[in-house]
């Protein structure tokens, strides 16, 4: 892994190298992300650059070959690339200039007209979730069966119930068995985002105005997307955001959809929780909507 922070001077000399028409419009750090740091360039254009992940640069390049396509289908404004940067003597990793999204991250500026934030998220993942075509990126085992994932859920469950961020394991654990032993998916490989979490979709108002970092795009089980019904919304949203997605999910794609939400919460937890790993970029605003998010789940599963 690298931690390489880019300087203002940097950034300016690979736009004047690719885009001199664009190197003297104004430049500020607008974001250290977990794999990229953010520039925004003007008022309508932003440069990111990988800085601590290796991985890093592979989802520029996904993001770069296949957003494009599917922008003009979203509801909401998304980062629309422009131009990939190869790796050079200036700079030897890629990296993207895309369009600018405005908006605050909803870590930091919760949606908080539930009704509207809803009706917003099912509009925009009804458009997204369409069939793929054949050659798509996979979710590397994020698009398939939960039971994958019981030996990661059961580790990170018991780091977070040790560190004191998780008060009822048990309850939580419940919700996960559930969702564990829902009928797979036996649809076609949809788009999904991939990585719906609060500091990837933006707010304004109240309500949802963007969603940004596309770089784990892939094509799999929409249960991974739905979870961002617990994730982001409101107390008491949930219900309305399922009734109006389309098609309207079935019992056992809810089921999945919360396992999938506990899955990104305890993660989350984990990356807001001060010093996890020694790995730049955690964030202590992605903690308390984490631990929300598993008090609707928990709730939601008691309900059920």
């Amino acid at each position: 892994m690298t931690h390489t922070d880019a300087a203002p001077e940097l950034v300016r000399s690979l736009l004047r190298e690719h885009h001199p028409d664009l190197a003297g419009l104004p430049l500020s750090l607008a974001a250290r992300g977990w794999d990229n740091q953010m520039w925004r360039l003007g008022d309508r254009l932003a440069v990111r650059l990988p800085w601590a992940t290796e991985s890093a640069d592979a989802l520029l390049r996904k993001e770069h070959a296949w957003l494009p396509g599917l922008a003009p289908h979203l509801p909401l404004p998304v980062p629309v690339p422009r131009h990939l940067g190869e790796p050079s003597p200036l700079f030897p990793r890629p990296w993207l200039l895309t369009t600018w999204v405005p908006g605050e991250p909803a870590d930091r500026a919760p949606a908080t007209r539930a009704g509207q934030a809803a009706d917003t998220l099912a509009a925009f993942l009804t458009a997204l979730h369409r069939p793929a075509p054949a050659g798509a990126p996979d979710g590397r085992g994020r698009g398939g069966p939960l039971a994958g994932h019981a030996e990661g859920f059961a580790r990170q469950l018991a780091s977070a119930t040790e560190l004191g961020l998780v008060p009822d394991p048990d309850a939580v654990r419940a919700v996960w068995e559930d969702a564990a032993a829902a009928p797979e998916w036996t649809g076609p490989r949809l788009w999904l985002h991939g990585d719906l979490h609060p500091a990837n979709v933006l707010t304004a108002g109240g309500t949802f105005c963007g969603v940004i970092d596309f770089g784990d795009l892939f094509a799999g089980d929409p249960a991974g997307d739905l979870a961002a019904a617990w994730v982001l919304l409101p107390d008491g949203a949930a219900d309305r955001f399922h009734r109006a997605y389309r098609p309207t999910p079935d019992r056992a794609t809810l089921r999945r959809a919360r396992g999938w939400a506990v899955l990104r919460s305890l993660a989350c937890l984990h990356i807001g929780h001060a010093g996890v790993h020694g790995r730049p970029g955690g964030k202590a605003s992605w903690g308390p909507p984490a631990r929300r998010a598993l008090e609707r789940l928990v709730a939601a599963h008691a309900g059920r």
